[in-house]
């Protein structure tokens, strides 16, 4: 189903690329055609030219509606050549109100550029600058008595419209920014920037100002609605700030999602910015990947991995819950040793113990079984190695070597089942456990709600990526979890509230590929409730400081979060609910 999908998306993107190409080659060519250079030589004789009319820029709004993203009015500021009476003057002002140079000014005023008739010396000038340049104009025109007498004729203002965010640095790493190129940078803004952007008009206008009509009207572009609730991610950034305080993390991630639809609720990443300042930028971030690590950065997720495997194995009918096992403390695979998280010894151990105590020997046990083929064919199955196709910029693809590859040995097959030696995005991971949360259906993660045309929306359907295991075995493995959980006495348990979820503690590898046993990522993800998911929450941290296990760091985060989740949601407790509903 997945690949299917993504044909359908590679031949679509096709065929919009060929219709862009074609535009552009149109446009190009009538504006270069004979009859158009004729036809601009025949306005200009009139006293006519031509401007760009660009539209209004799309909002983006938030699932309830609050805007996340709008516009401004600013001030263009440029001068017209042929009216400019004192071009020191107006060099001297744009050096003191704009910090122009002075000089590079006064050289564009005394010699244009051929066939320039306007030029622009700044497109973002604030309201406030505006008024008083507009008074200075209007002060020295008032007193102008002839040639050298101070002038800023020529000098002519235009309002247009500037990106503006007005919860600042809320939602940042999912909106990204608009740049002074009027181009979106990073996120949503990126990934519909043509659709937000709109299309510009070129237009003929008068070159005298004083025939200036009204101002032909530009249809805006297109608003877009996202999953996103507002609320909720200013809960999640608020807990993730703290979960970085209280583990001295380097950085992390809290991603909140609708396992049945694919909808995030809310995506915080750190750090983050106020997408106002965004010149900010190069000062906060030393790469593209840092602007959302919930998507663009890919790491080894460790136990939380277990998961996968775990259902693998359930689905091809190798174990079952109460399927037992010795566990001697080791397991030998293409000659290397595997031994548990804590080189502990665990004896006579069933399925639900092997996911409670999260033992590597158990998971290496079950992938030698299971064999290679199997194995690697259910992580692709979970599209481990392959990007969601998440509606937002710059997703990482993740990396699952298998036999195939140059770089892969017996051993990997070992340390991929409990999530070593593999590499996948916090979002790749989550949309992999929709499966396990969904009666085993795979849904595609988005981030937009629907689009808003010319009065026309657009919704955005619930998608499947594929069903790489039976709803028997989804729920075979939600119960374990939960299990496991109840019985290991978790921090990430909520009262009231039963919910399936693994923690991940994986080292991570240097430069050289031998791995840190001091430098760990923390995970935890989980979803409930068990019976009937409504949410799912995935957390990440990285390079604690104060414990190296996620069930001392990102435990207690899940918790913290899915604590207020449940009220923001209004959610009841599993019983109450039950009651209610008469399940």
């Amino acid at each position: 189903m997945k690949k299917e999908f993504l044909t359908r998306v590679n031949i679509v993107s096709v065929f919009f690329a060929i219709c862009s190409i074609m535009v552009v080659y149109q446009v190009f060519h009538i504006q270069h055609s004979k009859e158009a250079e004729e036809f601009l030589k025949l306005g200009q004789e009139k006293g006519w030219g031509w401007k760009t009319l660009y539209p209004e820029r799309g909002k983006i709004f938030d699932r309830n509606g609050n805007m996340l993203a709008g516009n401004k009015i600013v001030y263009e500021v440029g001068v017209t050549f042929s009216y400019v009476e004192n071009p020191s003057t107006i060099a001297q002002t744009m050096n003191a109100m704009l910090g122009k140079d002075y000089q590079e000014v006064l050289d564009l005023l005394k010699n244009p550029p051929e066939n320039r008739i306007y030029q622009t010396i700044d497109r973002f000038v604030t309201p406030e600058v505006y008024e008083r340049l507009k008074a200075m104009k209007e002060e020295m025109t008032k007193n102008y008595s002839g040639e050298g007498d101070p002038s800023l004729v020529g000098l002519d203002f235009a309002p247009h419209l500037m990106r503006s965010y007005p919860d600042k640095s809320l939602a940042s790493n999912i909106i990204g920014f608009v740049n002074m190129n009027n181009s979106g940078n990073y996120g949503i803004e990126q990934k519909y920037d043509s659709l937000l952007a709109g299309v510009p008009v070129t237009v003929p206008v008068p070159l005298d100002p004083n025939k200036a009509g009204e101002t032909q009207k530009v249809p805006p572009g297109t608003d877009l609605v996202l999953t996103i609730d507002r609320n909720i991610q200013a809960m999640v950034e608020e807990e993730l700030i703290n979960g970085l305080e209280s583990s001295k993390s380097k950085a992390g991630t809290i991603v909140v999602m609708d396992p049945r639809t694919g909808e995030i609720l809310a995506m915080a990443s750190s750090p983050q910015m106020d997408l106002n300042n965004f010149l900010d930028y190069g000062s906060i971030y030393s790469s593209a990947s840092e602007f959302n690590r919930a998507i663009s950065m890919q790491y080894e997720p460790g136990s939380v991995f277990k998961i996968l495997t775990m259902a693998a194995a359930i689905d091809i009918n190798l174990v079952t819950p109460e399927t037992t096992y010795y566990d001697p403390g080791y397991y030998e695979i293409g000659g290397v040793a595997i031994h548990n998280w804590d080189y502990g010894v665990y004896g006579t151990q069933d399925m639900v113990g092997c996911l409670k105590n999260s033992l590597n020997v158990c998971m290496a046990r079950l992938a030698d079984l299971m064999g290679e083929q199997t194995f690697y064919t259910y992580m692709r199955r979970f599209g481990i190695g392959h990007p969601t196709g998440i509606d937002i910029a710059n997703e990482a693809s993740g990396r699952l070597k298998d036999p195939n590859d140059k770089d892969w040995y017996k051993v990997d097959l070992g340390t991929n089942s409990f999530g070593q030696g593999v590499a996948v995005s916090p979002i790749q991971m989550m949309t992999a456990a929709t499966a396990l949360a969904n009666d085993g259906k795979m849904v595609y993660p988005h981030l937009v709600l629907s689009m808003v045309s010319n009065g026309v929306q657009s919704n955005t359907r619930v998608q499947t990526l594929g069903t790489p295991v039976s709803a028997k075995t989804a729920h075979t493995v939600s119960e374990m979890l939960a299990s496991a959980q109840e019985a290991g006495n978790s921090k990430a348990y909520v009262e009231g509230y039963r919910t399936a979820g693994k923690t991940g503690t994986a080292s991570i590898p240097g430069p050289n590929g031998i791995y840190d046993s001091d430098q760990t990522n923390a995970s935890y993800i989980g979803w409930g409730p068990v019976d009937d998911p409504k949410f799912m929450v995935y957390v990440w941290m990285e390079r604690p400081e104060t414990a190296d296990w996620a069930s001392i760091v990102a435990s207690p985060i899940f918790h913290n979060v899915v604590q207020r989740l449940v009220v923001l949601l209004n959610l009841p407790p599993d019983e109450t609910r039950i009651q209610l509903t008469g399940q």
